[in-house]
């Protein structure tokens, strides 16, 4: 199979699809790969690198996209790169098109085969190729909620650890999964007063055995919400719905309630993000300030630390990428029920069942074009 990779569009995105190591095992496999000249180069990969590992350079996008059967990408494809897929191309990447009707409709346009990163399953009920991205952007949430909290940001002026004498910061993380432990992981070494609201007793059970006396594990309710939100000096928002839009359970009087210059990181933004107020912003302007609360709803934050995150993202995705390389889309599909869920849209049809119900379209099982 032809393998395209290029750069990435979207603005302050750095990372980029299959890094030098992974050309390789492609190559290894009997596979061609095409690289846009200059897809690494913000995260120090050359392509003398990968012409050293096997692929082939092409000047633009256009080239990679024309010459490709199967894209491998980061980020949705833009409005310029929709127009470029084409019919029975695979694409593979991070999609969240539950809160993206252009970008859907684009896609089913196309009649493109659409696998997207954050729905592939796995054994234990995970989302693999979601997790290590989840780990980078909850580790940043608390790191980019210590920036965000100081005074000349609009934030409240409050150091997360204090100092001797001195009442350590409130970090409240809505959501214990993925994301959600990796923030208050890194709030609780940092000397936070940290608390996490979630609905799965299971789940505040191994974090209060992980974390016993350092960790306020609070099952997440109505009345909970808004008691520890109105508290926090840092809310950090880590629910997920997998392929679906993003409750929002933040809304504009809970917002009211809390603390001027309290901070939102809204790790969720992806999917619609938690708050009614949540709005898409990027590295460049990833502030802003809404009801005295300052946001941060970067969609892209794992990008902030683009080498490391592209060297995670790529140790998980490859082995599906060879899985569609090897089988084609077809057996690889039937092969592997996992890989099977990360199919969104499959020659003009929405074989997502959470994207369809968010977008209101026609839900066609994946299963029937296998």
């Amino acid at each position: 199979m032809i393998i395209g990779v290029p750069s990435e569009v979207k603005p302050q995105e750095f990372r980029v699809g299959l890094l030098p190591f992974a050309v390789r095992e492609l190559v290894e496999h009997g596979h061609e790969v095409v690289i846009q000249q200059g897809a690494g180069a913000e995260i120090g990969e050359t392509d003398v690198a990968y012409v050293n590992a096997g692929a082939k350079i092409f000047p633009d996008a256009a080239s990679v996209f024309e010459r490709a059967e199967m894209i491998v990408k980061v980020k949705e494809p833009q409005k310029e790169e929709i127009a470029m897929i084409r019919e029975d191309q695979i694409l593979f990447t991070y999609l969240h098109l539950a809160p993206d009707p252009a970008q859907t409709k684009g896609l089913i346009d196309s009649k493109c085969i659409a696998v997207a990163y954050e729905t592939i399953t796995d054994r234990q009920g995970g989302l693999p190729l979601l997790a290590p991205m989840s780990e980078v952007a909850g580790r940043l949430a608390t790191q980019q909620a210590c920036w965000a909290i100081e005074k000349h940001q609009g934030g409240s002026g409050i150091l997360l650890g204090a100092v001797p004498g001195v009442e350590p910061a409130q970090v409240l993380v809505i959501g214990g999964g993925v994301v959600g432990t990796s923030a208050l992981r890194m709030a609780i070494g940092l000397g936070a007063h940290v608390t996490v609201l979630d609905k799965d007793l299971n789940r505040l059970r191994e974090l209060n055995f992980r974390y016993a006396g350092r960790l306020n594990t609070i099952y997440s309710t109505q009345e909970s919400l808004e008691k520890y939100t109105s508290e926090a000096d840092i809310v950090i928002g880590a629910v997920l719905v997998p392929g679906a839009a993003t409750p929002k359970i933040i809304t504009r009087d809970i917002l009211r309630n809390m603390k001027n210059g309290t901070v939102l990181v809204d790790v969720a933004i992806d999917q619609g993000g938690i708050a009614e107020t949540s709005r898409p912003t990027t590295h460049e302007n990833p502030l802003y300030t809404e009801e005295g609360v300052v946001h941060y709803c970067v969609a892209n934050m794992p990008s902030a630390v683009a080498r490391t995150s592209a060297f995670a993202l790529n140790n998980a995705t490859l082995p599906f990428v060879i899985a569609l390389a090897n089988k084609g889309y077809r057996l690889a599909l039937r092969d592997d029920g996992h890989l099977l869920n990360g199919l969104n849209v499959c020659q003009g049809h929405v074989t997502h069942e959470a994207v369809a119900k968010a977008l209101g379209y026609e839900y066609v099982p994946a299963n029937q074009f296998l």
